[in-house]
């Protein structure tokens, strides 16, 4: 099985012009010296022995953490070196148990962020206040049901902002302190693949109103020339970027939900090609994406079918693409990757959630690895290269912290032993 090289580069300095212009340059990642004492070979792995695995990105954060994040977030000022102190030494522990459980392909678990897309208002200048939630649809008519989800997830305190003025990439600092814990953490427990996580623009746009642009084209696209500094950086900085995309198919019943089936589609084409372009400096082998219908335990009874989105997410540049494959909602689209003509695509490499969170029941390891050999997802992806992922992100905010701690431990072990066959 192929996974990705950390980086995608191979070892040189070649691609250091990949860079966005950086106003704030710091240490140059893209050298002999840190390609030659980081990396092993070069560009892409291979593994036969076995499924690789990984992860969507996002894991629990401990509660120093929690704590020196809202103390940010709340704007009162916050004791910058105690902050990063904490930040580190929880990038190093994240890192050092997800090799403790077998994961190959480890991420920083978006420690230092306050939720994978509402990340941006530290990064990006335009945004403002606090936008008003909006219900999900197929939570909409049950409000005790999400009463009891508020009661277990956690209150969710952090800020939705709008955009109000144009937008820049001001969030060098962090940027790079991500870029270099991470880096730092791989280093010490011989991690030779990791990504970092990124919002992707549409789902930046999905979650900050725009009140700022003329429309939301001209939104979507300032986003995304925006946040191609990101992009660029965390691949030069030798780690695989991923593109979070959740604006592909949950935003259909959740930010976009007023919007006609045609109208989501249209925009979400777009958004694909704004992303595209966002990315056109990098190779499609140092970029995977995730596309999901939110990791929330809802009925998910208004989930766009995977059916009508497919077609626009095979057009975006990465070459992996992290998908829902086990829970009780999508478990049966194989039927849809089995019919798509997905091999003229861009795509090569399947990554299946095979460890459901949407519920509490933990799956055996022999059921994910009899599905992973099972004829209905051989069938779609035969002779291609993929991995197997937990499913979409462990915890995506800090609001919900360590309250599911025991239930997840007991998902990351069993997944370590699911994987530890070869595949027939």
């Amino acid at each position: 099985m192929a996974a990705f090289s950390l980086g995608g580069f191979g070892a040189g300095g070649d691609n250091c012009h990949l860079v966005a212009k950086d106003p704030h340059p710091r240490t140059p990642w893209c050298t002999n010296e840190f390609f030659n004492d980081f990396l092993r070979s070069d560009n892409l792995k291979l593994s036969v022995e076995r499924i690789l695995t990984t992860h969507v990105g996002s894991l629990p954060r401990s509660q120093p953490v929690v704590d020196m994040l809202f103390q940010r977030e709340s704007g009162q000022g916050y004791p910058r070196a105690e902050y990063e102190r904490v930040m580190d030494n929880a990038v190093g522990e994240v890192v050092r148990r997800q090799r403790q459980v077998g994961i190959d392909i480890v991420s920083d678990g978006e420690t230092a962020k306050i939720g994978y897309a509402t990340y941006i208002k530290d990064r990006l200048s335009g945004f403002d206040g606090d936008s008003p939630r909006q219900v999900a649809l197929d939570l909409r008519d049950h409000p005790d049901f999400r009463a009891r989800m508020a009661v277990f997830a956690g209150k969710q305190t952090f800020k939705r902002q709008s955009c109000v003025g144009p937008i820049t990439y001001q969030g060098h600092d962090d940027l790079h302190r991500d870029i270099n814990a991470l880096r730092s953490a791989a280093r010490s427990f011989e991690v030779h693949e990791a990504f970092l996580n990124a919002a992707s623009p549409g789902v930046v746009s999905a979650f900050q109103p725009n009140a700022y642009y003329p429309s939301h084209e001209k939104y979507v696209e300032a986003i995304g020339e925006a946040m191609r500094v990101e992009y660029e950086a965390i691949v030069a900085g030798g780690l695989l970027l991923q593109l979070d995309c959740p604006d592909l198919a949950m935003a259909r019943h959740t930010g976009f939900q007023d919007l006609s089936e045609a109208e989501f589609l249209r925009r979400a084409q777009h958004q694909v090609e704004v992303m595209n372009h966002a990315l056109r400096n990098i190779p499609a082998e140092s970029l995977r994406m995730h596309v999901c219908w939110g990791n929330y335990e809802g009925p998910h009874d208004h989930d766009i079918p995977l059916e009508k989105v497919l077609g626009i997410i095979l057009r975006a540049k990465p070459a992996a693409i992290a998908f829902e494959a086990a829970n009780p909602r999508h478990a049966h689209e194989w039927t849809v990757w089995r019919d798509a003509n997905w091999r003229k695509s861009r795509f090569r490499k399947p990554v299946p959630h095979t460890v459901a969170k949407e519920s509490a029941p933990t799956q055996k390891p022999l059921q994910r690895s009899t599905w992973l050999k099972s004829r209905r997802w051989k069938k779609p992806f035969a002779s291609t290269a993929g991995m197997a992922s937990g499913s979409c992100a462990l915890t995506t905010t800090t609001a919900t912290r360590l309250d599911r701690k025991s239930a997840r431990k007991a998902k990351s072990s069993s997944k370590r032993r699911a994987f530890a066959h070869s595949p027939e």
